[in-house]
């Protein structure tokens, strides 16, 4: 089970899309993921032949859980699928891993590394499923995924009496749902259950999906020093410029404003690397290509930010078109995997929302969030001579951990630069 962002602590498998005995490559949607947000296009790690599959359609495991079991095209012996508690030999890990690992009694031979090149980082440890832990005295400990814990606490229910039906007899957070709490309460009418309507199925959703965008926020702002800066930069020669590019273009092929800011963003990220990458194990990652994340809110409420892939490298046309295609399919639910797990960088655009700035929160492990506002006519001093001008007013929350104000300021200032030239982008 991939995690599909820092917010993700375990998902719904809803559907297979290959058998025992396909050959799969790096890169195939081999399955369907639900999570608190949307259902998401799971994506192969690796090649080979699909040789078991391990988990059930319809059941709720941990991030990190082995999901199938994928060999050589033609092994010498049958291959038996590993334990989830088994012990391989350790991975070279940082102390910190290491010591959160100790804390939380994880083992980290079950952990699935998010970090580049597989490698066990603190928030896969986090995610992870609590292993029995050394008692002093009385029995073991469950194994309980953290979810259900804090359902079990919030809804006083005894996870002692509860089997736990999840692999190798986790407790999910399914099973605690389904369980009586320790206060009796009146036994409901014999009757057959009421299925959920749509609209209540939607309602969940969105209940959920907002306490997991309020979760994330909350852990950001707790755990990273945010600083904000802002500039108003003059948009007036780029918009003209963009006028008189689509004035030869269909309606379908024109590149809207949006566009513009986004690859400009990209560019200026590019151009200034302090702030494109991740804060992992106390130190900052820079990541080597330039994934940018566009939020998109969703029309029945809540947030996504999924990542266009090397948007520096993008030409207008490219980006406009991958943009189109990232919004219709982000609000139709089919993203994949790699486009929520990959962001390097941010942005948010509520200019069509009129709102003339928004000052962001980060979506870690990531380190910067950009903030574009909505393009105002106001009065603008050029060379001297005051005019009106359309401008926008852009904002950067930064964390401090990796950067101080002077980067943040190096990159509006690129940002601006490559604004005022928009034929170079």
């Amino acid at each position: 089970m991939p995690s599909l962002g820092a917010d993700m602590t375990e998902g719904t498998l809803l559907e297979w899309l290959v058998q025992p005995g396909a050959t799969v490559h790096k890169g195939d949607v081999v399955a369907v993921v639900d999570t608190s947000k949307a259902a998401i296009e799971v994506e192969c790690f690796t090649s080979g032949t699909v040789r078991r599959l391990l988990v059930e359609p319809g059941t709720q495991v941990p991030v990190g859980t082995p999901l199938a079991l994928i060999g050589e095209e033609e092994p010498v012996a049958p291959i038996a699928p590993p334990p989830l508690t088994g012990h391989p030999a350790a991975p070279v890990l940082s102390p910190l891993v290491r010591r959160d690992a100790s804390a939380r009694h994880v083992d980290l031979g079950t952990v699935h590394g998010t970090g580049p090149g597989g490698r066990v980082t603190r928030l896969d440890v986090e995610h992870a499923v609590e292993a029995p832990a050394p008692p002093p005295a009385g029995p073991a400990r469950r194994r309980v995924s953290p979810r259900a814990r804090r359902l079990a606490r919030e809804t006083g229910i005894d996870l002692s009496a509860i089997s736990g039906k999840g692999p190798a007899g986790i407790i999910r957070a399914a099973d605690v749902e389904g369980a009586e709490p320790a206060v009796a309460r009146p036994a409901p009418p014999a009757a057959e259950p009421a299925v959920p309507t749509t609209a209540e199925q939607a309602a969940r959703r969105a209940a959920a999906m907002r306490a997991t965008i309020a979760a994330l926020m909350a852990r950001s702002k707790r755990e990273i020093p945010h600083y904000y800066l802002t500039e108003t930069i003059d948009l007036t020669d780029a918009l003209a410029w963009l006028h008189d590019r689509n004035q030869d273009l269909p309606v379908p092929r024109r590149v809207v404003p949006a566009a513009l800011l986004l690859k400009a963003a990209a560019r200026a990220a590019r151009e200034v690397p302090e702030l494109n990458g991740f804060w992992i194990d106390e130190a900052f990652l820079p990541a080597p290509t330039v994934n940018l994340g566009v939020a998109i809110s969703l029309r029945g409420g809540g947030l996504v930010a999924p990542a266009m892939a090397e948007a520096d490298t993008l030409n207008l046309d490219e980006l406009m078109d991958r943009l189109k295609d990232l919004v219709s399919r982000t609000r139709a639910g089919r993203l994949r995997a790699s486009e929520l797990s990959s962001p390097t960088i941010t942005v948010s655009n509520l200019g069509e929302q009129g709102v003339e700035s928004i000052i962001g929160v980060i979506y870690p492990p990531q380190v910067a969030l950009v903030g574009y506002g909505t393009v105002t006519e106001r009065p603008w001093a050029v060379r001297g001579l005051l005019g009106i001008r359309r401008t926008v007013t852009v904002s950067l929350a930064a964390d401090h951990r990796a950067t101080d104000g002077a980067t943040g300021a190096r990159y509006l200032r690129t940002l601006a630069r490559l604004l005022e030239r928009p034929e170079e982008l």
